[in-house]
């Protein structure tokens, strides 16, 4: 228990940032009007249930270069 106190300063900033890429992400994936895959669903899985890594996929591989969303005009 002791152990776990002291690795708390280092694991609260990673869990901080997992839920913000976590957010974003989702954010970003319902904004988004195509995504590779053709699939949302799918996304949404990937990005919570992978945590750390499924955001950063996403935001990386999974948006389509080319997108307008009615916000950007």
């Amino acid at each position: 228990m002791e152990k776990l106190i002291e690795l708390l300063p280092l694991i609260i900033p990673v869990i901080i940032i997992q839920m913000i890429l976590i957010v974003y992400a989702l954010i970003v994936l319902k904004n988004t009007s195509k995504v590779r895959g053709d699939s949302k669903l799918l996304w949404v899985f990937i990005i919570i249930f992978l945590n750390l890594i499924g955001p950063i996929v996403f935001l990386i591989y999974g948006r389509v270069e080319n997108d307008i969303s009615s916000e950007d005009v």
